[in-house]
């Protein structure tokens, strides 16, 4: 009996050392004072402590729109016509076009500056099956974009998302899934990653060289590269009215658009964000598919491309109609051309 009692005292012990090494190894990351700051202010957003791992420069590495790029817009677009009475307060494209898939997923860039061509690509994928009434699905390969479109910037250390539209309709993009996918002519290529805290994934960690550009399909797929292509039609900017924007997103589908991300943003959760603090991180892409109000705070609704275990499955809201991050002010897009071969 003696005995016995000694083992459960150890095992006492043991869970009580246990217990008390977890608590001591619970330290707050260089972002946990923000997310309480931010919290508290109970501003229009929540935040909790994203990117708990990394160091700054990694997560620069994200920020992948390149400072110059508003010179790159291509040309405004008139006003696409209001047509069956004044825009409604909210609008989601998931809703709007529901046998169009892409519209429902959110992509992944991993280690590496491709939001803009993520974005882009995921737009293009959005508008193909959009405007030909859901008869044509194709995942546009964010590979093939960032590699291959030299007029785009530097791949993995950051592009123009302007430039991706006009590579888009002057050269064509192939198809192309996430990465390991086999879903297309080129999947990615860089692997995903926690965009987070730590997950079922591995955080982003490093830098990963750009891919070289492969003007073919991967072995297994039985159509070729020319073959294989999507172009654009048309390729423009939207101007900076928020109604405008609105308008070419309900009759069109989503757009791509680029914003200055400050270190707040990194810890978002849900909500209506809106910066509140935090030093300039860089330049980011993302795809713009709808938009709302949430407590009487207007907002666009945005997906992101760090997967959907960051933010709100993936998604998240920006404060809408005052240029928030200047999330309104570099608004690019096209037309998609149904038949593939270019004419």
């Amino acid at each position: 009996m003696e005995f016995r009692t000694q083992i459960l005292v150890a095992m006492l012990l043991v869970t009580m050392v246990s217990g008390y090494t977890v608590v001591n190894m619970e330290k707050k990351t260089p972002l946990s004072p923000m997310v309480e700051k931010i919290n508290s202010l109970q501003t229009t957003w929540k935040a909790q402590d994203n990117f708990g791992w990394a160091d700054l420069k990694d997560i620069k590495r994200l920020m992948g729109v390149l400072p110059e790029s508003k010179k790159h817009l291509p040309p405004l677009r008139p006003p696409v016509l209001e047509m069956g009475g004044p825009l409604p307060d909210s609008f989601d494209s998931r809703q709007q076009w529901p046998s169009c898939q892409t519209l429902k997923e959110v992509r992944d860039q991993g280690n590496c500056g491709s939001c803009w061509a993520a974005a882009a690509a995921e737009a293009m994928s959005d508008r193909i099956c959009i405007h030909s009434g859901g008869q044509m699905n194709a995942h546009i390969s964010i590979e093939d974009l960032m590699t291959c479109c030299q007029s785009c910037g530097m791949g993995c250390n950051g592009g123009y998302p302007a430039a991706a539209w006009d590579y888009f309709k002057a050269t064509g993009i192939v198809t192309g899934g996430p990465y390991h996918s086999k879903m297309g002519c080129q999947p990615y290529q860089i692997p995903a990653c926690d965009h987070h805290v730590p997950g079922k994934l591995h955080p982003c960690k490093g830098e990963l060289p750009t891919p070289s550009c492969e003007r073919k399909c991967e072995a297994g797929y039985n159509v070729t590269y020319d073959d294989d292509k999507h172009y654009g039609h048309t390729s423009y900017a939207v101007d900076n009215d928020e109604k405008n924007i609105r308008q070419e997103i309900m009759t069109n589908g989503p757009v791509e658009a680029a914003f200055s991300v400050y270190k707040d943003f990194l810890t978002y959760k849900s909500g209506v964000y809106q910066h509140e603090e935090g030093e300039f991180m860089g330049g980011h892409a993302v795809k713009i598919l709808g938009w709302g109000v949430e407590e009487s705070t207007p907002y666009w609704l945005v997906a992101n491309s760090w997967n959907p275990d960051w933010g709100d499955k993936g998604f998240f809201k920006i404060k809408r109609g005052n240029n928030e991050c200047g999330i309104e002010d570099q608004i690019v897009a096209g037309l998609p051309k149904l038949a593939q071969k270019k004419e």
